[in-house]
C-alpha cells in the first residue's frame, strides 16, 4: 500500500514537473506523441504551401492564363468532395497511423515527381492537373485520419489546447510557406521548389514512425457503403452534431469561396499590385494565428454554439463590407477580422465535433465536416464566378455572406441544441 502510494505521489510529481515545462498556451505539447505530430505537420505543411506558389507560378509561365489556373485549383480541390466521406470510413476500419504513412509517402512521391518534370523541362498543364488531382486524393484520404488521431494523442484536458495548436502551425505555415516559397524559386527554381516539398514529408513521415500510438478497436465486417451511411445516420441522431455540420456547409458554400476572389478585389477594386495582394493575404492570415493563439491560450471554448454562430455571423458580415471597400487599409483590417472570425469559428466547432463524437465514429464524422469544410467551397466558386458574368462581383459575394449569415443567425434562434451546446 504504502509502495503504491509513493508510485502515486511519484507519478503525479512526474505530470507537474512536466506540465511546468510548458507554458499554459502550448500546454498540448507537454504529450510527446502529439509534440512530434505538430512538429512534423508544421514542418509538412510549410512544404505543402511552397509548392502551391510554385505551382501556380508554373501554370502560369506555361499558359499564360488565369483560366488554367483555376482548372488546377479546382483539380486540387474536387477530390476533397469525391473521396474525403470514404476516407473517413477508412479511417474508421484501418490503423490510422499507416494510413497517414501510406498518404503521406504517396504525397512526398508526386511532389518529386513533379519536381522530375520541371526539372527536365517536360512538363505540360495537363500533367500539372493530374498530379494536383493525385495530391487532393491523397489529401482527402488524410484528412478525416489527421482529425481522428489528434483527441488519442492527448489528455483530455488537453483536447481544445491540441485542436488550437493545429490552428496556429496550419495559419504559420500558410504565412511561412508562400514567402519561403518565393525565395526557393529564386535561388533553386520551380523544380527545388517541388524538390523541397518532397524533402518536408520525412519530417511528418519520421514522426508518424517514432509516435507511439495507443491501441484502438477496428470494425470491417461492415461494407463501406454500409459504414458511410452508419456515420451519417450517426450524425443525424445527435441535433447538435447535425446542425454543427450544416453550419459548416453553408459557410463553405456561400462564404468561404470569397477567399478565392481577393486577386480580384486587390487588383480590380483596390488597384494594388501583388504586394498588396500579398499584404491582404497575410492579414487574413495573422488574424488566423491570433485566433489560435487565443483559443489555446484560454485552454478551453465556452458556450461553443454561441461561439460558432456569433462568430460565424461576424465574418460574413465582414466579408459584406469588404466586397465593397476601396480602402486599402481597411480591407486589410477586415480581412485581420476575417480571418480571426473564421478559426475562431471552426475551431469553436472542431472541438464541440471532437467531444461528442465516440472514437468508433470520429473518423466518419469528421470525413463528413471535412468534405463540407474542404470540398464544397470549390462548388461555391464556380457558382460565384458564373454568376459574376451577369452580375457585379462584389454584388454576387456579397449577398451569398449575406445569405449566409442569415441562416447562421436562424440558427442561433430556431435551434436550442446549438444555443445549449455549451
Amino acid at each position: 500500500m504504502e509502495a503504491s502510494l509513493d508510485a502515486n505521489a511519484d507519478g503525479e510529481t512526474a505530470a507537474l514537473v512536466d506540465a511546468n515545462r510548458f507554458p499554459k498556451i502550448v500546454r498540448a505539447l507537454r504529450n510527446r506523441n502529439y509534440r512530434l505530430f505538430w512538429g512534423g505537420n508544421f514542418l509538412s505543411n510549410i512544404g505543402t504551401w511552397m509548392q502551391n506558389v510554385a505551382q501556380g507560378w508554373l501554370v502560369l509561365t506555361l499558359t499564360g492564363s488565369a483560366f488554367w489556373l483555376g482548372v488546377v485549383g479546382f483539380a486540387g480541390s474536387l477530390p476533397f468532395l469525391l473521396f474525403t466521406l470514404f476516407g473517413g470510413v477508412i479511417a474508421d476500419r484501418v490503423n490510422k497511423r499507416k494510413l497517414m504513412l501510406c498518404t503521406q509517402t504517396a504525397m512526398m512521391l508526386l511532389a518529386f515527381l513533379l519536381a522530375g518534370l520541371a526539372y527536365w523541362k517536360v512538363i505540360t498543364v495537363w500533367e500539372i492537373a493530374v498530379i494536383a488531382f493525385l495530391t487532393g486524393t491523397a489529401q482527402a484520404m488524410n484528412a478525416p485520419s489527421f482529425q481522428a488521431m489528434v483527441p488519442r494523442l492527448v489528455k483530455h484536458d488537453d483536447l481544445t489546447n491540441a485542436i488550437a495548436l493545429n490552428s496556429a502551425q496550419f495559419n504559420l505555415s500558410r504565412i511561412l510557406g508562400p514567402s519561403l516559397g518565393g525565395y526557393a524559386m529564386a535561388l533553386v527554381g520551380m523544380a527545388g521548389n517541388f524538390f523541397l516539398n518532397g524533402v518536408s514529408f520525412l519530417a511528418v513521415l519520421w514522426a508518424l514512425a517514432r509516435i507511439r500510438f495507443p491501441h484502438e478497436r477496428r470494425t470491417n465486417r461492415e461494407s463501406v457503403l454500409t459504414s458511410l451511411g452508419a456515420g451519417f445516420r450517426y450524425l443525424r441522431g445527435d441535433s447538435r452534431l447535425f446542425v454543427l455540420a450544416l453550419m459548416t456547409a453553408v459557410s463553405s458554400l456561400l462564404a468561404y469561396p470569397f477567399l478565392t476572389f481577393i486577386p480580384f478585389f486587390a487588383r480590380m477594386q483596390l488597384h494594388t499590385s501583388e504586394k498588396g495582394l500579398g499584404w491582404l493575404m497575410a492579414c487574413s492570415g495573422a488574424g488566423a494565428v491570433m485566433a489560435a493563439v487565443t483559443v489555446a491560450w484560454k485552454g478551453q471554448i465556452r458556450h461553443r454554439g454561441a461561439v460558432v454562430a456569433l462568430s460565424g455571423a461576424a465574418v460574413m458580415a465582414t466579408v459584406i463590407v469588404f466586397c465593397y471597400s476601396h480602402i486599402f487599409a481597411l480591407s486589410c483590417g477586415l480581412m485581420l477580422l476575417e480571418g480571426y472570425g473564421m478559426i475562431l469559428m471552426f475551431s469553436a466547432s472542431n472541438v464541440a465535433m471532437q467531444h461528442l463524437c465516440t472514437d468508433e465514429m470520429r473518423g466518419r464524422v469528421t470525413s463528413i465536416f471535412t468534405t463540407c469544410f474542404l470540398g464544397l467551397p470549390p462548388l461555391g466558386a464556380l457558382a460565384a464566378g458564373a454568376l459574376s458574368r451577369q452580375f457585379p462581383t462584389a454584388h454576387i459575394l456579397a449577398v451569398m455572406s449575406g445569405a449566409a449569415m442569415v441562416v447562421f443567425l436562424s440558427f442561433f434562434a430556431f435551434s436550442r441544441a446549438l444555443r445549449e451546446l455549451d
